[in-house]
């Protein structure tokens, strides 16, 4: 007979051991334990059922446990589970190194390089953009989020919590505005927003380094953290001219974009602009640690042989987990279904947006869709409390998301692009109750 725990336990039990065992840096959104998960759906150790709108932060794409990637993984297993790719080849590192780069946007040779995480493709793929051009200096935007190392950490355009504690910051790095409709900047009208951050680079150039000695722009094609921001269509497309005029690298962040959670396999897609280098992260292996970087072959050659690699890249598990993602892909048309779910989650938060004012904006690209809460539709001050309690309401009533944005003001959605319309409904009505009761309590 199996006992099940009292959900009170379970929760008091976390909270003792996050504090015994974990550093206070590392955050825990909710008092869940999770105990297994399916598709779109998850039980904690008490069996209860969650709908999941996080989806591990973007990194669930074809769903918890699905059958086929788990098979994938068990099988590698049996064969093989490392040998590392600078002692000796193998087949699962070259098939999905070749399988990443013919879905890379663009024409022509491209070449890909495995990692474990975003933020380490990130820091690589920096390295190469320096190694080609042999420039120093990287362009960054106000708001972006690149990850938590050194490097990548002084990438990130938002300062609290990621870069609060650290005394000093990678030298080379400069940040302009990125384009965000909702909140322009003073004197700037929404519709110029695109046009202020392209000119807010050539001003860069002119007043504190010297375009020949940029070696790279990095941009998110959405913001992710910040708050899914969706800059307006010429943004891409402006920052792929200005680099070409300068010899610079355009690098794209798809870590979080990547894998059809906008609708198109790659964000950059929707402009049809072509990157010299994407990093990938997230989705590529269905939460198993791997992470990508592809490029075109003349700059991702540019480092000396060693100068690239890991002792635990491209694990040959992982690399199975990748593979099966891709046939899932194929299979299931997610990418197709991104688009469906997309709008269905946005007709879902508009409707909040009519019926409650402390909705202030609803945003997003493909499946993936945001709500931005404000106190005051006029002065759009950011409701970060009220969304805190938003937050904690949706996960106590059977519902996982994450909060984002700036100003913690921003409810992300993330679903995994298995979930079925009826999950998406549950999950929109937990939301949903969540908001009017919060708005009603104002």
């Amino acid at each position: 007979m199996t006992t099940r725990i009292a959900p009170h336990e379970i929760a008091s039990d976390l909270r003792a051991r996050r504090e015994r065992w974990l550093p206070r840096g590392l955050s825990i959104g909710s008092e869940v334990v999770v105990a297994r998960g399916r598709g779109a759906t998850v039980w904690d150790e008490a069996g209860k059922e969650y709908v999941d709108f996080a989806g591990g932060i973007g990194t669930m794409n074809v769903g918890h446990s699905h059958p086929v990637v788990v098979e994938a993984i068990r099988a590698q297993a049996e064969r093989s589970t490392h040998t590392c790719i600078h002692v000796a080849a193998y087949e699962g590192y070259l098939r999905l190194a070749e399988r990443l780069a013919e879905i890379a946007p663009g024409p022509g040779e491209k070449k890909t390089l495995l990692v474990n995480s975003g933020a380490e493709a990130v820091e690589n793929a920096i390295k190469i953009a320096r190694a080609a051009t042999g420039r120093a200096a990287v362009v960054a935007f106000r708001g972006g989020f690149h990850g938590r190392t050194f490097l990548a950490v002084s990438l990130t355009g938002k300062e609290r919590p990621y870069r609060t504690d650290i005394a000093q910051r990678a030298p080379d790095v400069y940040h302009v505005p990125y384009p965000y409709p909702y909140r322009p900047p003073a004197g700037v009208r929404p519709e110029d927003v695109v046009l202020h951050s392209l000119r807010s680079i050539e001003d860069l150039f002119a007043t504190e380094i010297a375009a020949e000695r940029v070696a790279a722009i990095i941009v998110e094609p959405v913001l992710g953290e910040s708050g899914f921001i969706v800059p307006p269509r010429g943004f891409l497309t402006g920052l792929r001219s200005l680099c070409d005029r300068h010899g610079i690298v355009l690098i794209a962040d798809e870590i979080q974009t990547g894998f059809g959670r906008t609708g198109r396999m790659f964000a950059v897609q929707h402009e049809n602009v072509v990157p010299d280098i994407l990093v990938m992260a997230k989705s590529l292996a269905a939460g198993l640690p791997l992470a990508a970087v592809v490029g075109r072959a003349d700059v991702m050659d540019a480092m000396e042989p060693g100068g690239l690699g890991g002792t635990y890249g491209g694990n040959p598990v992982a690399c199975a987990a990748a593979l099966a993602v891709l046939d899932v892909f194929e299979r299931e048309h997610l990418v197709e279904r991104a688009v469906e779910i997309g709008t269905r989650l946005r007709a879902g938060l508009t409707d909040l947006q009519r019926q409650w004012p402390l909705v202030g904006d609803v945003r997003g690209l493909g499946a993936m869709v945001a709500a931005e809460l404000v106190t005051d539709r006029t002065t759009r001050e950011p409701a970060k409390a009220q969304t805190e309690r938003i937050h904690d309401a949706c996960w106590k009533g059977g519902l996982l998301l994450a909060k984002a944005g700036l100003y913690g003001n921003v409810i992300r959605l993330l679903p995994p692009l298995v979930a079925s319309s009826d999950e998406i409904d549950r999950g929109l009505a937990i939301l949903a109750e969540a908001v009017r009761r919060e708005a009603a309590a104002a």
